[in-house]
C-alpha cells in the first residue's frame, strides 16, 4: 500500500514538474497565440458560424432576445418533451418557449437554421444599483457561413416583424379616450384607456356581404401596403366616412374593423379639446396600428357646410364667425371651456404634416347627416372611402336571423322567407330595431320570426300611407302655388283690358268731335 501511494506521489510530482516546465517554455502570450491559431484553423474547416443573443445587453434588456422568444413560441416544431408556458400582462393567449438547452430547427427562404436556448447560473454578484437575474439566458443561432448575408440582412428583421405581430395579437385591444379638459394622467399621457372587449366582427355584422367583402379587402390592402405607401410617397394612413340613419351599425362597424386588424381604438371627443394645438398633441400621443374615431362629427363642433352659409350671406362675405376663421381661446361657440377648434386645424389633423407623425393609422368619421359636412372634409385624402350604412336589407336580415336565432335560410319556411324579402326594403327598419325584436323573442324562435314579419308589414304600411300623404301634400302645394300665380297674373290682365277699353272710348270720342 505504501508503495502504491509512493508511486502515485512520484507521478504527480512529475506532472507538476512538466506543467511548470511548459509554463516556463510556453508563456501565457504564446499559449494564447497558439489557441487563437487553432481556432482559426478550426474555423477554416468548419462550415458553420454561431451568433449569441443574450437576454441582458449590459444593463438593458435585449429586444432581439424577446423577439426571438416570441417568434419561436409560434412554431410547432420544437423538439423535446419539456416546454415553458407563459402568459404576458394584458394578454389573452398562452405562449410556450424553449427550456434549457432545447433546440429548434427553422427554415427561412430555403435556408435551414438551428436555435438553441442556453441557460446558465450567473456568478455571485457584487453590489449593483440594478440586480441581475440569477440565471443567464440566451439564444445561440447556428447557420452555414454561405448563408450569413441572407440571415443578417433579412432573417432577423423578419423575426422582429413577426414578433410585433404576435405581441399585438396576443395583447388585449385597448379603447382610449381623451381626458376631460385635456388633463394628463400620472404618466403624462392625455389618453385614458380601458380594455376593448367588443365582440363585433365582420361575420356578425348585419350588412350586405358584397359591401363587407369590399371593405375587408380595402383594410387588408391597407395593412399590407407599407411598401406601396413608401414607394408612392404617401403617408401610411386611410380615412373612412360612415354615414347613415341612427341604428344602422356604424359603431359595430368600427369595432369589427378593430378586431379584424388587431388595432387599438382612440375615441376622440372634440368637445373636450380646446384648440388646434391641443388637437395636435393628442395626435402625437397616438400609437401606430390604431383607429382614430370621431363620432357624430356634424354634432361635435361647428364644422357645417360653408357653401350653404355663403349662399345665404353672399353679400356679407366671410366673417369672424366663419368656422374656418375662428381662433383664440373662447372664440368658439362651445359653452364649456371655450372650444376654438377650426376647420383648418381639423383638416391638418387628418391630412396635414402632423398627420404623418405616425404610421398605419385609420381615421374614421361617423355622421347621420353627410350633407351638413363641409366638402373640404369629404375629399379623398381625408375621407378616402365613403360607406353608406343603410336600413336593413334582405341579406343583412338573414345574418341577423343567423346571429340571434341560429336559423339559416334553409331552416325557414319558403313562404315566410319570400314575404320577408318582399317587405324588408319597404319597411326601412334599422338593424338595431330588428335586433331588439329578435332578442325579445329569442327563446321562441318561430314566434320571433312571425312577430318580425308582422312588424315589418306594419312599418311598410305606415311608410306607404305617409308617402301618399306626402305626395298629396305636394300636389296640394303645387295647386296652391298655381292658384297664387294665376291670382297675381289676373289683375294685370284686367288692368290691361280696362286700359284698352278706355283707349277705344277716347278714340271714338275724337271721331265724334
Amino acid at each position: 500500500m505504501k508503495e502504491y501511494w509512493g508511486s502515485l506521489a512520484s507521478v504527480l510530482g512529475v506532472l507538476a514538474f512538466c506543467q511548470s516546465l511548459l509554463q516556463v517554455l510556453f508563456p501565457p502570450e504564446l499559449r494564447f497565440a497558439a489557441l487563437k491559431l487553432f481556432n482559426r484553423i478550426f474555423n477554416v474547416f468548419n462550415s458553420y458560424c454561431y451568433f449569441d443573443i443574450t437576454e441582458i445587453d449590459g444593463v438593458n434588456t435585449n429586444e432581439l432576445y424577446n423577439a426571438v422568444q416570441l417568434y419561436l413560441s409560434s412554431s410547432v416544431s420544437i423538439s423535446g418533451s419539456r416546454l415553458s408556458l407563459t402568459r404576458a400582462l394584458n394578454s389573452s393567449a398562452i405562449t410556450f418557449g424553449l427550456t434549457n438547452n432545447d433546440t429548434l430547427f427553422d427554415t427561412f427562404n430555403g435556408v435551414n437554421v438551428l436555435w438553441e436556448h442556453i441557460v446558465t447560473q450567473r456568478q455571485a454578484q457584487t453590489f449593483s444599483w440594478r440586480p441581475m437575474p440569477d440565471e443567464k439566458r440566451g439564444f445561440t443561432l447556428r447557420i452555414k457561413k454561405k448563408d450569413k448575408p441572407l440571415i443578417l440582412d433579412s432573417y432577423l428583421d423578419y423575426i422582429m416583424e413577426k414578433a410585433n405581430d404576435i405581441r399585438r395579437k396576443n395583447e388585449d385591444r385597448l379603447l382610449y379616450t381623451n381626458s376631460r379638459g385635456g388633463s394628463l394622467d400620472s404618466r403624462g399621457h392625455p389618453w385614458e384607456s380601458v380594455p376593448f372587449k367588443h365582440p363585433s366582427t365582420f361575420e356578425t355584422l348585419a350588412m350586405d356581404p358584397a359591401k363587407k367583402g369590399e371593405i375587408m379587402e380595402d383594410l387588408k390592402d391597407f395593412a399590407n401596403g407599407q411598401s406601396f405607401y413608401q414607394k408612392t410617397g404617401r403617408a401610411w394612413k386611410r380615412g373612412y366616412l360612415l354615414y347613415g340613419p341612427p341604428g344602422t351599425g356604424k359603431s359595430s362597424m368600427i369595432a369589427a374593423m378593430a378586431n379584424y386588424l388587431g388595432y387599438d381604438i382612440y375615441d376622440l371627443e372634440l368637445t373636450e379639446v380646446h384648440n388646434n394645438s391641443e388637437l395636435r398633441k393628442l395626435l402625437m400621443k397616438t400609437s401606430s396600428k390604431s383607429i382614430i374615431v370621431i363620432e357624430d362629427i356634424d354634432c361635435s363642433i361647428n364644422l357645417s357646410n360653408r357653401k350653404k352659409g355663403t349662399a345665404n350671406n353672399s353679400s356679407i362675405g366671410r366673417s369672424y364667425c366663419d368656422p374656418e376663421m375662428r381662433s383664440g381661446p373662447g372664440a368658439g361657440t362651445g359653452d364649456e371651456g371655450g372650444n376654438s377648434i377650426t376647420l383648418s386645424g381639423l383638416l391638418n389633423f387628418t391630412d396635414g404634416l402632423w398627420s404623418c407623425c405616425g404610421s398605419e393609422r385609420i381615421f374614421v368619421f361617423t355622421t347621420n347627416h353627410v350633407d351638413k359636412l363641409d366638402p373640404a372634409l369629404l375629399r379623398s385624402g381625408r375621407m378616402d372611402m365613403h360607406v353608406f350604412m343603410s336600413y336593413c336589407s334582405f341579406p343583412a336580415l338573414k345574418i341577423l336571423l343567423k346571429n340571434y336565432l341560429g336559423r339559416d335560410e334553409s331552416d325557414l319556411d319558403e313562404g315566410v322567407l319570400k314575404e320577408l324579402g318582399e317587405v324588408i326594403d319597404k319597411a326601412e327598419m334599422t338593424p338595431a330595431d330588428i335586433s331588439e325584436l329578435l332578442i325579445k323573442n329569442r327563446r321562441n324562435k318561430d314566434k320571433a320570426v312571425i312577430e318580425l314579419l308582422e312588424a315589418l308589414k306594419e312599418r311598410a304600411e305606415r311608410k306607404s300611407k305617409s308617402g301618399e300623404c306626402v305626395r298629396e301634400k305636394n300636389l296640394n302645394d303645387v295647386e296652391e302655388e298655381e292658384q297664387e300665380k294665376r291670382a297675381l297674373e289676373s289683375p294685370k290682365e284686367g288692368c290691361a283690358l280696362d286700359e284698352s277699353c278706355k283707349k277705344d272710348e277716347k278714340d271714338e270720342e275724337k271721331k265724334i268731335k
